[in-house]
C-alpha cells in the first residue's frame, strides 16, 4: 500500500509539472527596452543621411511594444521608439515550447525568447526590401512595464 501511495504522489507531481509547462504565457501589456542595432541606411527609428550603400553604423534604439490583445498563442499590438512614435502594428505567434515567439510588423521580422514572465530577449531584422530600403538587425532585452 505504501508503494501505491508513493506512485500516486509521483504521478500527481508529474501531471502538475506537465500542466505548468503547457501554460501559454500572457504577453499583454507594455514592454520596453534599449539596445544597439546595426543599420544600413536610415528609417524613422534610425534617422540619418546614410543610404543602404553607405557603410553600416551601430545605433542605439529604445523601443516600446504594447501588446493590446492575445488569443491563445497569438498576440498583437503596436510599437514605437523614442525617436518615432509610429504605432506600427505587429503580430506575434508563440511556439509550442511557450518560450519562443516569432512575428512580423510592416517591414521586418521578430524572434523573441521569453526569459521570464516579465522579461524577453527581442531580436528584430528587416532587409533592404523594406519600405525605407534600410537594413537592420538587433537583439536586446525588454521588460514588461509594471
Amino acid at each position: 500500500m505504501r508503494y501505491f501511495v508513493f506512485a500516486l504522489m509521483l504521478l500527481g507531481t508529474a501531471a502538475t509539472a506537465a500542466r505548468a509547462q503547457d501554460a501559454i504565457p500572457d504577453l499583454k501589456g507594455t514592454w520596453s527596452g534599449k539596445g544597439m542595432a546595426i543599420v544600413f541606411g536610415n528609417n524613422p527609428h534610425h534617422p540619418g543621411s546614410q543610404t543602404a550603400t553607405d557603410p553600416p553604423r551601430v545605433h542605439e534604439i529604445e523601443a516600446k511594444y504594447v501588446v493590446e490583445g492575445q488569443e491563445g498563442r497569438l498576440a498583437w499590438g503596436r510599437s514605437s521608439s523614442t525617436l518615432a512614435d509610429t504605432k506600427e502594428p505587429f503580430a506575434w505567434a508563440i511556439t509550442s515550447d511557450n518560450k519562443t515567439i516569432v512575428g512580423a510588423d510592416m517591414d521586418g521580422y521578430f524572434r523573441i525568447t521569453l526569459v521570464s514572465p516579465d522579461r524577453i530577449e527581442k531580436c528584430y531584422t528587416h532587409n533592404g526590401t523594406s519600405p525605407s530600403g534600410s537594413i537592420v538587425a538587433t537583439c536586446y532585452m525588454m521588460d514588461r512595464v509594471k
